[in-house]
């Protein structure tokens, strides 16, 4: 493979994009919005100057990792030669089907279709298109330069060939890929969301409060981050979608999202993208401050947003 189409610039597009071009890809990234891709090369360069600073990367580096990158705003324009199509757009099952049929008729019939879903049934994505032994799942995490795994998720269909290719190529742009099969959540949602969910239903439910969890989470468990931080993070509609996924997917209450969860996305606190989840977020600052309708939660009193 060599010429890697990615549609969606946002943080997971560009990521992915990023990392392509570094590796000596030739990456067209897609999205409908001119100012979407400005503002993904800007993330992009900002990225690459960091790596720089460290050390892990050359100024030389840099110029070509950008240069192996053109961006165009219609899919028509940028699948036409692909050997590698990756989906990053929202996490809607409408949209990402909508985005499918019309990659399966624009893009060559050798062309791998595959999707950065986090939750979404591979097997139905693939069902939107003539060619499902050749749609796959891409499970890239966030961020994405940084983080090393990505998760492979085989739809019903998807043929085992494109598989060890899609494999071999997360190998050979530095990734450790796991593979999955296709069910609600795949391996990392559907055990990761349930825990940032109970975390959150255990502050709803005055157990702790929101450092308290993420401080047990943290240098009780070894976590990097604690799960409100986490949620935060992924973004608390993110969440949500997944929530519901596994909850609609397997019909099991267990897996109901807690109405903490579902009042704040309603009241529009995403998280960091909004400026305030759990915690409020500055930009340029790394402080971490507890939202104020956290900060002073009475024990054992359920939380309202």
């Amino acid at each position: 493979m060599k010429y890697i189409s990615i549609v969606g610039s946002g943080t997971m597009g560009n990521g992915i994009a990023h990392v392509f071009a570094q590796n000596g890809y030739q990456v067209t990234l897609i999205d409908i919005n001119q100012t979407a891709l400005d503002r993904a090369l800007a993330a992009i360069s900002r990225n690459l100057d960091r790596q720089v600073s460290k050390g892990a990367l050359t100024e030389e580096g840099k110029i070509v990792t950008l240069a192996n990158i053109t961006t165009r705003t219609k899919i028509s324009e940028g699948v036409s030669n692909a050997d590698l199509v990756i989906e990053a757009a929202t996490e809607s099952i409408d949209t990402k089907l909508n985005i499918f049929r019309e990659l399966d008729a624009l893009a060559p019939a050798s062309c791998i279709l595959a999707s950065n879903t986090s939750s979404i049934s591979i097997t139905k994505i693939g069902s939107a298109t003539k060619r499902p032994d050749k749609v796959i799942g891409m499970h890239f995490m966030n961020p994405v330069p940084m983080m090393k795994l990505v998760e492979v998720i085989n739809g019903y269909k998807t043929s085992k060939e494109v598989t060890e290719n899609i494999i071999t190529l997360s190998k050979a742009i530095g990734k450790i890929p796991a593979e999955s099969n296709d069910y609600p959540g795949f391996i990392a949602n559907r055990i990761l969301m349930p825990m940032i969910n109970e975390a959150i239903i255990s502050l709803y439910e005055g157990v702790g409060d929101v450092e308290e969890i993420d401080t047990v989470m943290r240098l009780g468990m070894a976590h990097p981050m604690g799960p409100l931080q986490l949620a935060d993070f992924i973004g608390l509609d993110v969440c949500l979608a997944i929530m519901n996924v596994l909850h609609d997917g397997f019909g099991n209450p267990k897996y109901a999202p807690c109405p903490l969860l579902v009042n704040m996305v309603t009241s529009g606190c995403l998280g960091v993208k909004t400026g305030e989840g759990f915690y409020k977020y500055s930009p340029g600052s790394k402080e971490l401050v507890v939202a104020d309708q956290f900060s002073k939660l009475p024990k054992n009193t359920p939380a309202t947003v």
